[in-house]
């Protein structure tokens, strides 16, 4: 095989789009193809058998927008060379493509320039990008609605924080007054309900603003020990048993400490709430182990309850959103759990199937030197 072979059938394998001609500066006047592969017909839309002279992909009339093809040609008129230049191209069915140009030009005779070209498809980068901006943009709304809505909650709290306090203040008095069977069964059904709205209020002043928080390093293994303590009593009473399968030995987390046993207890009185009224027991078990490639330390709570149906798990982290029954839940307690662990740098989110649920709390290595030495949990 000589060399001209051997060159030709390089152009025709290689997989990136190859193009080589002669573009016109002036309107009047016709680009020519001299060379073009396989690949870049195929990338144009062109039937693999049409002849090198009707494939003109540089065609003014290609270009989607006319001021990008004046361009492409001041480029390599003034700089001889463009490099990952892009495009839109439309290709004959009028479909559009994303394309990425990377070429040398020389002017000839001030009217025309020979091109050399390489032509990459980009519109996979195209949709990424794409992508990227749409979920910025929903991103940047999300931001905008909480921010609005977090102004509200935080008015509404404080208007209610005062009588509140002053209705919590005389149902206590009157718990201790003397009344009647059923006065004295009244007071503390209304000191009761009064303290849960006075908790509901504290729910939406956390969501509602930034509280400060005193960040430490952290042993995750002793924050998850520390809670399921806190649960045990009223777990062995719900029969509800309890496994802690614990790596022991993970790096610390910058968090702070208190905050993220908030949000483990969430879960793991949500899981205990689901498993007890489905069946009237369960069995949770809370895993903590290490991810890693991506530098974080995963928190999983598990249970055996129903599961969360697929119409409602998107929703569940929106607030004053609850499945539970009317007077056991605020919808604020998972609303709180993922503004908390995202302030962290975190990540939550949860999974289901139908013998149960599993919610999953990623949190950032605290830095390079835990990272590499990690901790004894």
């Amino acid at each position: 095989m000589d060399r001209g072979s051997a060159f030709a059938r390089l152009i025709e394998d290689v997989h990136e789009g190859i193009y080589v001609g002669v573009l016109a500066i002036e309107p009047q006047d016709r680009d020519a193809t001299l060379i073009v592969n396989r690949h870049l017909r195929r990338m144009m839309g062109y039937p693999i058998t049409t002849p090198e002279s009707e494939v003109i992909p540089l065609a003014a009339a290609t270009f989607v927008d006319a001021a990008a093809r004046a361009a492409l040609i001041d480029r390599l008129r003034t700089a001889g060379s463009v490099d990952s230049y892009y495009v839109r191209l439309r290709r004959p069915d009028r479909s559009e493509i994303a394309v990425e140009i990377t070429a040398r030009g020389d002017v000839r005779d001030g009217r025309f320039i020979a091109v050399d070209a390489v032509l990459r498809d980009a519109s996979d980068r195209t949709r990424l990008e794409e992508r990227q901006r749409e979920l910025q943009m929903q991103e940047t709304a999300h931001a905008d609605r909480m921010a609005a809505l977090g102004y509200a909650l935080s008015s509404v709290a404080h208007e209610l924080n005062n009588p509140l306090a002053t209705i919590i203040g005389w149902a206590e008095r009157i718990a201790e007054e003397p009344f009647s069977e059923s006065t004295r069964r009244g007071a503390p059904m209304m000191l009761r309900e009064a303290q849960r709205a006075a908790r509901i209020v504290r729910n939406l002043l956390t969501l509602s603003r930034k509280r400060p928080s005193t960040r430490t390093l952290a042993d995750i293994n002793q924050i998850i020990r520390e809670t399921l303590a806190l649960r045990a009593h009223d777990q062995r009473g719900l029969h509800i048993s309890v496994t802690a399968a614990l790596t022991p030995v993970l790096p610390s987390v910058f968090v702070d400490g208190h905050q993220i046993q908030q949000v483990l207890l969430n879960l793991v009185i949500n899981a205990e709430q689901a498993m007890s009224a489905a069946r009237g027991r369960g069995a949770l078990e809370v895993r903590s182990r290490l991810d890693e490639k991506r530098r974080r330390v995963i928190v999983e709570v598990m249970d055996d309850g129903p599961g969360i149906p697929e119409t409602v798990k998107d929703r569940i982290f929106d607030p004053f959103f609850t499945t539970k029954a009317t007077g056991q839940g605020t919808g604020l307690g998972l609303t709180v759990a993922h503004a908390i662990v995202r302030e962290h740098g975190g990540e939550i989110d949860v999974t289901s199937r139908p013998s149960g649920a599993t919610f999953k709390v990623e949190l950032p290595v605290a830095d390079a030197a835990a990272f590499s030495g990690g901790r004894t949990g």
